[in-house]
């Protein structure tokens, strides 16, 4: 059951600005990703460097195998990039974006 209107001119306005709900779901899909310590824990740590999965795992206690599936993870929602070097596979943060995701939200856990 839906109320009485109160103010057509703001609805109108978020019934025009309101993003595509496919765009809403891939917005709560990327929010999901940031819901695990683990991963953001490994965000913070490519804030600082680029790093190899081995290296990356030493800096966070974690072992190799569930570093490289959450480092997946990562990659599928293109938080992260890689590159090769020799048998070895280098990761940092994808764009400027991660950064500014984590930072805002450090500012508003930290108020």
């Amino acid at each position: 059951m839906t109320g009485e209107i109160q103010d057509e001119q703001a609805v109108e306005k978020v019934n025009t600005e309101m993003p595509p709900d496919e765009q809403l779901y891939d917005l709560a899909e990327l929010f999901k990703v940031f819901g695990d310590t683990t991963r953001i824990r490994i965000l913070y740590a490519l804030l600082e460097a680029e790093l190899c999965v081995g290296d990356l795992a030493g800096c966070l206690g974690l072992t190799q195998t569930a570093c490289s599936h959450q480092l997946r993870v990562l990659k599928n929602n293109k938080l992260v990039r890689f590159r090769r070097a020799g048998k070895a596979v280098y990761y940092s943060l994808s764009d400027d974006h991660v950064k500014a995701i984590l930072e805002k939200g450090m500012e508003h856990v930290e108020e």
